[in-house]
């Protein structure tokens, strides 16, 4: 395929809404709050912003300047700027990861949509605590249900893919991400007017400092760079479709800003009810239980006096976990989409229609692993946990590692240069704090997430 005759983003704020849209998900709503109620409140936030800047920023901007200057796919941008070597293997990998994990992410996002129509059908009216594990635990192992909606899911993911770059993903993003927005802030207000919301704002708010230790600092990079997607592809895959006017290091810094902001009002949500509940959050909350078990019993405790107001946070809510995993799983599968498309010379919608098939049936395999193939393990683990557990803990920050090396170390700096000011038409005073992070910075704290992660070495 002619570079020349791909897509571009139509504005640069369909290009920072879609970039966003690709690093907001799932684990901003769940993942953010737990690591923050789990390491000191206020203090991890700051430390969280603190490796934004330094780390999940810089990697970010390596991946838009491969993607920008290439306008091709992850893997045939590595291959066209490394020709004949093995930098080639990271884009694969990218798009491996891209492909992995959309099919079993489609199955979370299948519950998502589930627990939205229970909530619109006001199914968790008058249910109690006990009854929320096993609604999830009925669900999840009923192989019919699990499988329509991860269908359903990926088939509205495969229309919006479909329609290219201006008409399908700018567009849901430029309709999708301001309604995710204001989602958020209304459900933020309905919560922090909670009686007693202050113990959980507090703790929001209040640093304790005594709380940091090198664990907090490990969770807070760790959270960055899963906040973030990075290494994943998206990031690299969406900037391939950035004009050569786009500004990389403010694109970077605004779509960092905007995955904070949802993280941190994620927590404004979330603490305020908890606390209000008498709820703390533990280490049983980590992952979906969190959002189907923990969080439906809590709206149902915090604003159950009020029958409408449960009612209405309830559908908000969950609504607004539908729109964060669905910009999610538009550019995991716009990444191997790409990919198949111009690597195979087929059309769009060809290679969509191939990627799609390809994910869900995978897919099918990672919902059964909740029931009829809850038995099937390999390396001790079900199907859907070994994808999690492979794509997160090894392919992302393997991923982002050699992403950092590569524009660090391998790139001729005059050509990041010229990206990063846009030909000199830009400044850019902090290209050599840049460059210096992901030759020395970034890599040594990517490894360290590496080891820890992988149990190699446990540091704290």
């Amino acid at each position: 395929m002619d570079n020349n005759s791909r897509e571009n983003f139509g504005s640069k704020l369909g290009a920072v809404l879609a970039a966003a849209g690709s690093a907001v998900g799932l684990g901003n709503i769940w993942r953010f709050p737990i690591e923050t109620g789990q390491n000191g409140g206020a203090a991890f936030i700051i430390v969280y912003v603190g490796c934004v800047l330094l780390l999940g920023i810089p990697i970010m901007m390596s991946e838009f300047i491969i993607g920008r200057h290439t306008h091709t796919n992850t893997a045939g941008a590595f291959r066209k700027l490394s020709p004949g070597t093995q930098w080639k293997w990271v884009g694969r990998l990218g798009v491996l990861s891209g492909f992995v994990i959309l099919s079993y992410y489609s199955v979370v996002a299948g519950w998502t949509a589930e627990y939205t129509t229970l909530a619109i059908a006001n199914f968790f009216d008058g249910k109690t605590a006990s009854d929320f594990p096993t609604i999830f635990a009925d669900f999840v192992s009923n192989p019919w249900k699990s499988l329509l909606w991860m269908m359903a899911f990926m088939v509205v993911t495969h229309v919006i893919v479909i329609r290219g770059v201006k008409s399908g993903i700018e567009k849901f993003s430029k309709v999708m991400m301001p309604a995710l927005f204001i989602i958020l802030i209304l459900l933020a207000i309905c919560s922090v007017m909670l009686p007693g919301a202050s113990q959980g704002l507090e703790f929001l708010l209040k640093p304790d400092f005594s709380k940091i230790t090198g664990a907090t600092v490990l969770s807070a990079m760790g959270q960055a760079f899963f906040s973030l997607s990075l290494g994943l592809g998206c990031l690299c895959t969406y900037a391939s479709y950035f004009g050569n006017d786009t500004n990389i290091g403010k694109t970077a810094l605004n779509v960092s800003i905007i995955d904070t902001f949802v993280a941190i009002m994620s927590g404004f949500i979330i603490f305020p009810a908890v606390f209000n509940a008498g709820y703390t959050l533990s280490s049983e909350d980590i992952g979906p239980s969190l959002l189907f078990i923990t969080m439906p019993n809590v709206f149902q405790q915090a604003f159950g006096s009020i029958p409408v107001l449960s009612y209405l946070v309830s559908v908000l809510f969950y609504f607004l976990l539908v729109v964060a995993a669905l910009t999610s799983t538009i550019s995991m599968h716009e990444v191997v989409t790409a990919y198949v498309s111009e690597e195979f010379a087929m059309t769009r919608r060809k290679a969509a229609t191939i990627v799609t098939l390809a994910c869900s049936t995978v897919g099918v395999f990672c919902a059964l692993s909740f029931g009829p193939l809850d038995g099937f393990k390999l390396f001790g683990m079900t199907l859907f946990d070994l994808f999690d557990y492979v794509s997160s803990n090894i392919f992302l920050p393997v991923g982002g590692m050699f992403i950092a090396l590569f524009v660090g170390w391998y790139l001729d700096k005059k050509m990041v240069r010229n990206e990063m000011t846009n030909n000199g038409s830009l400044r850019a005073p902090y290209m050599r704090l840049v460059i210096f992070i992901l030759r020395y910075v970034a890599p040594v704290a990517i490894g360290i997430i590496l080891i820890n992660q992988l149990g190699l070495v446990k540091l704290f």
